[in-house]
């Protein structure tokens, strides 16, 4: 995903909807996200598929990383030896 540009990537939900496929199109050329905005206020954003799934990857990559810590931190771990004979019970 490319970086924002203030001056390109932020529209009015007005005008995004006149030129809904126009946007599409640029999000898909350009690689960056459009902020759409309601009010003057940031109400959505329009990214690729791609980049959404990066992101989506990425989160959940965090998360386990995260979920690992807390367990560490928590004393919640396993042994080498205890591990093995863990995974041989569920393999049974």
């Amino acid at each position: 995903m490319s970086l924002l540009s203030v001056s390109k990537d932020i529209v009015p939900i007005g005008q995004f909807k006149t030129g809904l496929a126009g946007w599409f199109k640029s999000v898909r050329e350009s690689g960056r996200p459009l902020i759409i905005t309601q009010n003057g206020k940031p109400a959505g954003v329009l990214l690729s598929p791609s980049d959404f799934d990066e992101l989506a990857y990425k989160k959940a990559f965090f998360d386990s990383v995260q979920r690992g810590v807390t367990d560490a931190e928590g004393g919640r771990v396993l042994s080498t030896d205890d591990l093995k004979n863990e995974m041989k019970k569920r393999r049974k």
